[in-house]
């Protein structure tokens, strides 16, 4: 709710020298945070098969936002 928030702004100069590519590792980390919480039944393997469902995750955003973008 409002740890992601305040990581984006954290770590804003990061961002900004990997050209954006930090934005991937935040959301890798909130996956890692959101299996610590959920417990036994959503677990990663390791932080590399969580940055890839991020990378995934993002990607699929993308795509679905520009499908249903509208043309105002």
């Amino acid at each position: 709710m409002f740890v992601k928030p305040v990581l984006l702004i954290l770590s804003l100069p990061i961002t900004f020298v990997t050209l954006g590519l930090f934005y991937f590792v935040i959301n890798a980390l909130m996956l890692e945070m959101t299996s610590f919480l959920i417990g036994d039944s959503f677990k990663f393997a390791n932080f590399g098969a969580a940055f890839l469902v991020a990378l995934i995750l993002s990607f699929v955003n993308l795509i679905i936002t520009n499908y249903f973008q509208t043309d105002h």
